[in-house]
């Protein structure tokens, strides 16, 4: 089973499962957990190949939204589900595959749709890295800035970066992951008959490209007919951490 992180107040009301992004872990959507554990009971989960979970060969949404369904009937058998990109579709996933498993279901920029581009750049430079003798992060930063311009990026891909262990080892499955990639950023086949006709938020960000108006969400309102698209001008793919107040009160407010 997934690696959790249970947090937040149990009110006897359904959980809520968080599910984070590629390359990404449970701590990830920490803020998101705080507000919504003021009233709700929340499991954060590693995502397979991520963090502390299990790593396996296979990588593809069919897989990630069953180690969901495994963690949702292990807490009562349904749960509100929130899921941001690689999440967000593992997310959807389930809630195709398995409707009575998911109540309330909320993606974060991210659509039911194939994608052009992947992350294999980033995927090469941290299977470049040179971990030998390495012992500071700030140290690992500056190894990594050589093929990773963007810092923040840096700072959230060294993040899975264990280097309490001898030598540094990544969490990551970077093999699988960029075995995998071309299912990471594809829609599974087999669901195109599907729809969840449960309540459903996307939030997306005004900036971004991932879940634009025209086929995207085109897409969304075919696949989750009662869904509620909402843009948060500004943002981009990373929307939970550049307006961390207003996505929290959006999904607070749409859960409760």
């Amino acid at each position: 089973m997934l690696n959790t992180i249970i947090s937040g107040e149990d009110n006897g009301d359904v959980p809520v499962i968080l599910a984070h992004g590629l390359f990404g872990s449970a701590r990830n959507l920490g803020g998101l957990a705080r507000r919504l554990g003021e009233t709700r009971k929340v499991i954060s989960v590693d995502m397979r190949n991520h963090g502390d979970s299990p790593h396996d060969p296979d990588h593809s949404y069919p897989a990630l939204a069953s180690d969901l369904a495994e963690v949702i009937a292990a807490h009562g058998g349904a749960a509100d589900v929130v899921g941001h990109s690689m999440g967000g579709k593992a997310a959807m996933a389930l809630a195709l595959s398995q409707p009575k498993r998911v109540r309330k279901l909320v993606v974060m920029d991210i659509a039911p749709i194939a994608y052009s581009h992947d992350q294999m750049q980033y995927l090469n430079a941290m299977q470049g890295l040179d971990l030998d003798g390495l012992k500071l992060r700030s140290e690992a930063d500056k190894r990594l800035a050589k093929t990773v311009d963007d810092p923040g990026v840096r700072a959230f891909l060294l993040q899975s970066l264990d280097l309490k262990a001898d030598p540094p080892v990544w969490k990551l499955n970077l093999d699988v992951l960029s075995d995998q990639m071309d299912n990471l950023v594809g829609w599974p086949d087999g669901l195109d008959k599907a729809a969840f006709d449960g309540p459903t938020l996307f939030l997306a960000g005004g900036a971004s490209d991932y879940a634009a108006k025209g086929p995207a969400a085109d897409a969304i309102h075919a696949y989750f007919p009662q869904a509620e698209l909402r843009y948060i001008e500004g943002c981009g793919h990373w929307l939970h951490a550049e307006e961390p107040t207003l996505v929290a009160d959006a999904v607070t407010e749409f859960l409760n």
